[in-house]
């Protein structure tokens, strides 16, 4: 669906609520919780209700001018109240009320959406894992899930779009921008042939210096795991920001899966985090099973 035809739906303006949505950013000291606890309080939380139709419009004009400058065609807006929104949002902590995206929306409503993350300095075995692990999951018909990062999650990507698969990826840049630069080519790939994914407000990123824009990328882990069934771990470091995406499928009720190789290797997170209710596996076949996947779904 392309932005010419979201921007003509009568019911709710979603160029309007695009405009009223970075106002909304474009306020000192706005953060994801902020306007969480915003939209909580409110009956209608249309991100118009709090900015001026004026404000709004002309905020809209210029995320559009830099979506045209970009040559970005084929963007789009969802927000919460309307039928294009995915549901399962509200279980984040700090659910986002709007998601720019490009593809395929429908992929956010597949069966079956696992997310793989990991390092992004990741070892060549963890890499080996990924791909592996992808490729399985796209045999039984499963969207795979990733954050177009370095290692683990470009690994999955790539893995899954080379065995036939379909993916998605959870971008914390905006939408019209690519993180990291060398893998511009693959998230324009995913965009166009599958479905990318942003909460990030275009122009607030574009003020800010990237000590700032870097907070985005946890509040990205959370939403990722938000529109998935489970996250799978299967490699990462004390510090990596999959980490955040593990607490945060914990706390929505998500399945949590750990690699086996992640233990005994002086890493204390597996153990916290199993305690926790994330589950070690050492075969594809658990997760497939704990997930209630049906083998081979796509063949």
């Amino acid at each position: 669906m392309q932005a010419v035809e979201l921007f003509a739906r009568p019911a709710v303006s979603p160029a309007l609520e695009l405009g009223a949505y970075e106002e909304l950013w474009a306020q000192d000291g706005q953060t994801f919780k902020r306007l969480a606890d915003l939209f909580g309080k409110s009956v209608n939380d249309l991100p118009s209700c709090f900015v001026d139709a004026a404000t709004a419009t002309e905020r809209a004009r210029e995320v559009l001018r830099i979506f045209k400058d970009k040559r970005l065609h084929d963007a789009g807006f969802v927000v919460h109240g309307t039928m294009d929104y995915p549901d399962s949002l509200r279980d984040a902590k700090n659910p986002v009320q709007c998601l720019y995206y490009r593809g395929e929306l429908d992929l956010l409503s597949a069966p079956y959406r696992v997310a793989v993350v990991g390092s992004r300095d990741a070892s060549e075995d963890g890499l080996k894992r990924a791909r592996k692990l992808a490729r399985r999951l796209v045999e039984d018909g499963v969207v795979v899930v990733s954050g177009l990062a370095k290692g683990i999650d470009t690994a999955a990507h790539t893995a899954a779009i080379d065995a036939g698969g379909k993916t998605i990826g959870v971008i914390g840049t905006p939408i019209s921008e690519a993180y990291p630069k060398e893998n511009a080519e693959l998230q324009e790939r995913i965009a166009r042939e599958y479905l990318l994914v942003s909460q990030v407000p275009v122009i607030r990123y574009a003020q800010q210096t990237p000590y700032w824009n870097k907070l985005f990328f946890p509040e990205r882990n959370a939403t990722m795991s938000a529109l998935t069934q489970a996250t799978v771990i299967v490699e990462a470091g004390e510090t990596s920001g999959s980490l955040t995406q593990a607490r945060a499928a914990i706390d929505q009720g998500r399945k949590l899966f750990i690699l086996d190789n992640c233990f005994g290797r002086g890493l204390k997170w597996p153990e916290r985090l199993q305690s926790k209710g994330a589950v070690r596996v050492t075969e594809y076949e658990e997760i497939r099973g704990r997930l209630d996947i049906p083998a081979h779904t796509n063949r």
